[in-house]
């Protein structure tokens, strides 16, 4: 007979594996799918891997590793290996009782005393206990290991307590049965219609509710000031917050220092301070600290600014960890277009530039280039629009930096332009809220998974308005919840009350419709999903102003003047001088909606945001944000592990075409998770299931530009680029700006990042893939590739 170590550690002599009790375990996971999931492949696999001296996690760790490692033959696998590692929760956790795991909780200091305050028999009874099917296994595992909350490393909450103690502290300050909202809100996380941001999932019902996603601050001309924003910017990124820096009014280098009469080194390096801060304070050790710094194209500094994430050069003017991004105003494409020259300025010698937008900051513009004509201002520089902007492209492709933001659309279609100026976006460019010295602008983040909302092949618009009334309301309570690390970020959270109602799952939604990215039915369907959001995220915050009052600084806002976002693109029209490309036809009737702000007014100054969702789509098993797949078999490498992942849409189609078999899953390996080249596959789920980088680049905008349309912020939208070129880059960033977007996010390209091919036979194709050509031979074409799409730290500090 061979060893087995028991949990805690102590050998039991003598006694074999308990191959039935195995057998078992992997038979209950199988349960439901025995039609595509074989539990004795899994039992024989297992086996296999066992060893004298075996402990039992480590049974457990083989049993969900067997499930794993067949993920890639079917889908189902996923649901198997969850199961498998549910066990394995239930047997970690040290409470069964939700009861009991409160009080534990807060007996460690953990979780908020106050949650003890409930009816927990009331609540533990709303607990659903089955809802954790609906997880798969990466979901399931990123949960686990990154939000399940632990004591030295021991979870003591499981899935369902997780959801549920989110739910409570969201509700903890509801005036009014507590019980009914933490149970409402518990529904809508549990069976994943809407999902919080991370921050939130973190730290809800704990005793710092740091909830908030993102912080956005303006940086003054002045040393104290500079090192105040990097100190807060330390605090806020403790606490699990992204991270936007507007630098623009900082003085350019050359530039006259009052104070000892001498000459300043300009932006960049205190970029590197920044940098370097983001490092040390990486989220409470939960990842990263994630900034991005914001500059006007206007500014001096703008070409050392663009080569900040340059690999080469002097590394003490690099920052290889933070984000960068250019905020461009309209006159600036206009002189694009026109081939015309553009001035740099120092921001001392033109103060109120970056305070304007629009006609104004045109006019103004214009006056001080007439200054530096007649010799009034002296230090400029003088550079064609066009080779500035091949700069910045240049640095786009060379280093994914810096994203492209545009300030006008983002000032002038503002909700709250009566409270001040725009000055950057956030750390995934979707937020656009006002900021100043006094004011650090705050979001609190949350998505509906569309794909949730579908039936009989078109959206439950019934199902979205309970789910966003729901949602707006959890949104609402994190402002007076939240721990806020600066009183600036209180200050302007309180007072404006902004939230941003997101989406995720708009790729499976068109799964499941069958409607192809790349069509007008997608363009069509991005508009009427994102005009339903819309109506009823408005008509909820008026309900939430109808029980609880406006926000404060409501009067003078454009929702106080009966003007809502979609109102507002004839100004932009307006502004420009070369035309707006943007679609403002409506398809519901929004005189309800007018009625009600008339006459309960809003509670949230802002509304909507599509932020990107990498994580807590990941949790709920569906699709990014709003966008196209990026390949439909890839592994996928993140702070929990590596992930295969296969498209189940895909999978199911090739089945009704008796087309999955081994060799198919060989094909979209060798073929990097496309199925364009493989021969048997009938065109019309070629065309149905294209990657991100065989849409058309303008398909992903047209979608963008319709959303954009009823969105009071912005989106985070990245663009693919298969084969980039600078022609191509221009192109696609001058129709982004033309179609009305207001910020664009990341561009991704083609690189050597592949499925692992190891196992395959490429020479038996007879063609070279993709992935293979223009590779020099002396290449070991096996290396183990994983997704570009990798767990990235700065789209997490969002969602």
């Amino acid at each position: 007979c061979q060893k087995i170590i028991k949990r805690d550690r102590k050998t039991k002599q003598g006694s074999s594996y308990d191959v039935e009790g195995i057998k078992e375990k992997i038979k209950k996971a199988c349960k439901g799918y025995e039609h595509v999931c074989s539990s004795d492949l899994l039992l024989k696999e297992v086996l296999g891997q066992l060893y004298d001296g075996v402990t039992h996690k480590e049974i457990d760790s083989c049993c969900i590793f067997a499930a794993k490692s067949q993920i890639e033959k079917d889908p189902a696998y996923q649901y198997v290996a969850a199961r498998l590692l549910l066990e394995d929760i239930e047997e970690e956790v040290l409470f069964s009782s939700f009861e009991k795991y409160l009080k534990y909780g807060v007996k460690i200091r953990r979780l908020d005393p106050e949650l003890l305050a409930f009816d927990l028999e009331k609540i533990s009874a709303a607990i659903k206990e089955e809802r954790d099917l609906l997880f798969q296994y990466q979901g399931l595992q990123t949960l686990h290991d990154r939000y399940l909350i632990h004591d030295n490393g021991k979870r003591i909450e499981k899935p369902q307590h997780f959801w549920m103690r989110v739910a409570m502290g969201l509700c903890i300050r509801e005036k009014e049965d507590r019980e009914k909202w933490a149970i409402k809100f518990y529904d809508n996380l549990s069976q994943f219609m809407f999902v919080s941001s991370t921050p939130t999932l973190f730290n809800s019902g704990t005793r710092h509710p740091q909830l908030s996603s993102c912080y956005l601050s303006t940086i003054d001309d002045n040393l104290t000031h500079i090192f105040k924003v990097i100190a807060d910017n330390a605090q806020l990124s403790k606490w699990a917050g992204g991270i936007g820096n507007d630098w623009t009014n900082v003085r350019a280098t050359g530039a006259r220092i009052h104070g000892t009469n001498g000459l300043t080194q300009g932006v960049v390096p205190f970029m590197k301070v920044a940098n370097d801060t983001a490092l040390a304070v990486n989220q409470g050790g939960k990842r990263r600290g994630s900034f991005c710094a914001y500059l006007e194209v206007w500014h001096l500094d703008i070409e050392n600014f663009i080569e900040l994430r340059k690999n080469t050069g002097d590394d003490r003017r690099r920052t290889h960890d933070m984000n960068i991004a250019a905020w461009i105003p309209d006159l600036f494409m206009e002189r694009l277009l026109e081939k015309g020259m553009w001035t740099l300025f120092n921001p001392s010698d033109v103060p109120d530039l970056h305070h304007i937008y629009g006609e104004t900051f045109n006019k103004r513009y214009c006056q001080y280039e007439e200054a530096v004509a007649n010799g009034h201002i002296t230090q400029y520089k003088r550079i064609p629009a066009e080779d500035l902007w091949r700069k910045i492209l240049t640095m786009l492709f060379e280093t994914g930096h810096p994203w492209i933001t545009f300030k006008d659309p983002s000032n002038i279609r503002s909700t709250q332009k009566h409270a001040g100026v725009i000055h950057s976006s956030n750390l995934c460019t979707e937020i656009l809220l006002n900021t100043s010295a006094e004011e650090t602008a705050v979001c609190n983040l949350g998505s509906i998974n569309i794909a949730r909302h579908l039936k009989d092949g078109q959206l439950d618009r019934e199902k979205v308005s309970k789910t966003i009334s729901t949602g707006m309301r959890m949104l609402d309570n994190v402002i007076d919840i939240n721990f806020y690390p600066t009183k600036e970020a209180e200050v302007s959270n309180k007072k404006h009350r902004p939230v941003g109602l997101g989406l995720m799952g708009f790729q499976e939604a068109l799964h499941e419709l069958k409607i192809h990215y790349d069509t007008q039915d997608a363009v069509d369907f991005a508009d009427q999903t994102q005009e339903c959001i819309a109506y009823h995220a408005i008509l909820a915050s008026t309900e939430l102003a109808k029980e609880r009052g406006c926000y404060s600084s409501y009067e003078g806002s454009l929702w106080s003047q009966g003007i809502l976002p979609q109102d507002t693109i004839e100004w932009v029209k307006k502004s420009r001088e070369t035309s707006l490309e943007m679609d403002t036809s409506e398809t519901l009737d929004w005189v309800p909606v007018r009625e009600a702000i008339q006459q309960y007014g809003m509670r949230n100054s802002n509304t909507m945001t599509i932020a990107p969702t990498a994580t807590i789509s990941q949790i709920t098993g569906t699709s990014q944000s709003i966008e196209p797949a990026y390949s439909y078999l890839y592994v996928k490498s993140n702070l929990s592990g590596e992930f295969c992942s296969i498209n189940a849409h895909l999978v199911e189609d090739l089945k009704q075409h008796s087309l999955w078999d081994k060799e198919m899953i060989e094909d979209l390996k060798y073929y990097d998770g496309s199925i364009q080249e493989i021969v048997r596959i009938p065109k019309t789920l070629k065309n149905l299931y294209k990657t991100a980088f065989e849409i058309e680049g303008r398909w992903i905008i047209d979608c963008a530009s319709r959303r954009q349309k009823w969105i009071d912020m912005g989106q985070s939208l990245n663009l693919y680029l298969s084969n980039p070129n600078g022609k191509k880059l221009s192109d696609i960033y001058l129709y982004a700006w033309k179609k009305g977007l207001k910020t664009t996010y990341y561009l991704r390209s083609k690189s050597a990042t592949q499925v692992e091919k190891s196992t395959l036979d490429v020479n038996k194709k007879g063609i070279q893939p993709r992935w293979m050509k223009n590779r020099s031979a002396s290449e070991n074409v096996s290396v183990n590739r994983t997704c570009q799409l990798n767990d990235d730290p700065s789209c997490e500090s969002c969602q």
